[in-house]
């Protein structure tokens, strides 16, 4: 047996017969019994229920079931693609990703970056602690404070503005303002809890490379730049790709929350719309090829995102 280590810091194996495979998987059998328990479950709760998405095929009737109901082909897909309101949801979630990748992904790497040069422990886990709290909250929480903060009346942010002499914004009732809320709502709620993972990567970083670069007249920003960054460019680089692989997956709860019938325009995304046509107008079969849908987009966006990964920084998922 040989290994040796990759790009990314794993070790790869390489056996010379089936006999130092087996030996090998003996020695270390503690590792594979303990991932059973792991892979019975992705195999009952995530591999079995692919089954049902044949119904995206299918004219499904609930009292018929699957076996029972007529097959359409492709029907619902070619209905999905002419339906007008279908396009300006996908659309309206395309650009709410976009918002949301380009906006809210660095936000956690910047607040990591900042943590990380805090000396006073004390306040560094004051602070750590009151950014990572807003995680723990509902969406129907986070929803409630942020109404009330933008509540034409009572909210204080048309407060505030009326000290300006402008007038009181109903900021949930126009089209124009919805994306920006949901962005920044989430940022406000997750992004203290992304800084764990960058955090963690960056106490990883050997101390004596700082130390080097303090020998070499390098201030903070420099080692920032030629040393933190670098050093957690594959946790970046991982992240970055599980996030393009959701990237139709905005979250129901999180849209739902904010959405009503003067905002739905801009607001309204795949997951509400599925909600809306799937569960309300009982359109099963339907529903399930726009779910089928976005699986097969999040696949595409991740295999394409992971090869040019590797190509452009040797890191990836696999």
């Amino acid at each position: 047996m040989a290994s040796k280590t990759d790009s990314s810091g794993q070790t790869l194996y390489t056996f010379t017969s089936k006999k130092a495979k087996r030996a090998f998987v003996i020695k270390h059998w503690p590792l594979y019994l303990i991932s059973i328990p792991g892979l019975f479950y992705f195999v009952i709760f995530k591999y079995i229920p692919l089954l049902g998405s044949s119904i995206a095929f299918q004219n499904y009737n609930i009292f018929k079931g699957i076996t029972g109901s007529p097959w359409v082909g492709f029907e619902h897909f070619k209905r999905m693609f002419a339906y007008e309101e279908f396009l300006v949801i996908l659309k309206n979630t395309l650009l709410i990703g976009m918002y949301d990748l380009v906006f809210a992904f660095p936000i956690p790497i910047i607040l990591a970056l900042l943590l990380n040069e805090i000396r006073f422990t004390g306040y560094k886990r004051a602070l750590q602690t009151i950014i990572y709290m807003p995680h723990f909250l509902s969406w129907v929480i986070v929803g409630g404070i942020i109404i009330g903060l933008l509540s034409p009346t009572t909210g204080i942010v048309n407060h505030i503005l009326g000290l300006f002499n402008i007038e009181p914004i109903y900021f949930l009732g126009e089209n124009s303002y919805i994306r920006s809320i949901l962005i920044s709502s989430g940022i406000w709620k997750d992004s203290g809890w992304g800084t764990i993972i960058y955090l963690a990567a960056i106490a990883g970083i050997n101390p004596d490379l700082y130390e080097a670069a303090e020998i070499d007249g390098a201030g903070k920003f420099r080692q920032v730049m030629s040393i933190t960054l670098p050093s957690i460019l594959p946790t970046i680089t991982i992240l970055f790709l599980l996030h393009i692989g959701s990237f139709l997956d905005f979250g129901f709860e999180r849209v739902y929350v904010f959405l009503n019938s003067l905002n739905s325009e801009n607001g309204q995304i795949l997951d509400t719309y599925v909600y809306r046509a799937g569960l309300l107008d009982r359109q099963y079969s339907y529903t399930t090829a726009i779910g089928l849908f976005k699986s097969v987009i999040g696949l595409l966006l991740i295999m394409l995102g992971n090869t040019l990964s590797k190509k452009t920084t040797g890191n990836g998922l696999y």
